[in-house]
């Protein structure tokens, strides 16, 4: 709970930290940047390291004149990490196979793979698209694509489209806007407002589905 609370302070305030980490580690930052996405991308037991708004930061740092970020290498490490952490979700499911949904891995919840297998049941291939959008969704989706949803030479075209508009929508939104003053003094809502917009498909999914069965 305590790991959870400062990852949630983390996110909050991640202009302020990630202003840090640069002016700590310089260009070693890319490497960090790449780490995070990939990780929070690629491994389903780390669903909620940040993402949409890590983007909107480092394209916000990355808008500042004297910044060691540069945005172009930024969309490069970005797309490197979202790609090949899809990739490496997805051989993991490959590698376990249907039998996630019959035996215990401790290490992974059986309700995202169970909502993120409904969430493929009804958008098809456009859930690796759509998935990428949406927090912990984008985590569990190349793993249960994986799993057997879907063909991998299928999937990868969906990816390396998915990782390009992800990351173009958010970083391009954080370099031409994190830098009014309205959202430098109120980047901790900017960010929440992130999170929450981000949310809403599963928020309105999980009312439907609730409404449905509350009706049968």
């Amino acid at each position: 709970m305590e790991v959870i609370k400062h990852l949630f302070e983390f996110i909050l305030h991640i202009d302020k930290h990630l202003v840090e980490i640069v002016s700590n580690y310089n260009t070693w930052t890319y490497l960090i940047l790449f780490a995070i996405v990939f990780c929070e991308t690629g491994l389903v037991v780390t669903p909620l390291l940040p993402g949409d708004s890590l983007l909107f930061a480092a394209g916000s740092i990355a808008a500042l004149h004297d910044s060691a970020l540069n945005p172009f290498y930024l969309a490069f490490v970005f797309f490197a990490a979202a790609f090949l952490g899809d990739n490496t979700n997805y051989f993991i499911g490959r590698f376990i196979g249907p039998k996630v949904y019959t035996s215990n891995y401790r290490f992974l919840n059986k309700k995202h793979i169970e909502k993120t297998q409904a969430f493929y049941t009804k958008h098809g291939g456009k859930t690796v698209i759509l998935a990428r959008f949406m927090p912990i969704v984008r985590t569990f989706a190349p793993f249960v694509a994986g799993v057997g949803c879907m063909p991998y030479a299928r999937f990868i075209g969906f990816s390396m489209f998915a990782s390009l508009l992800w990351i173009t929508s958010f970083l391009s939104a954080g370099y031409y806007f994190g830098q009014m003053e309205i959202i430098q003094k109120n980047f901790s809502l900017v960010s929440l407002g992130i999170i929450v917009v981000s949310l809403i498909p599963i928020i309105v999914g999980l009312l439907k589905s609730r409404f449905q069965k509350t009706a049968e």
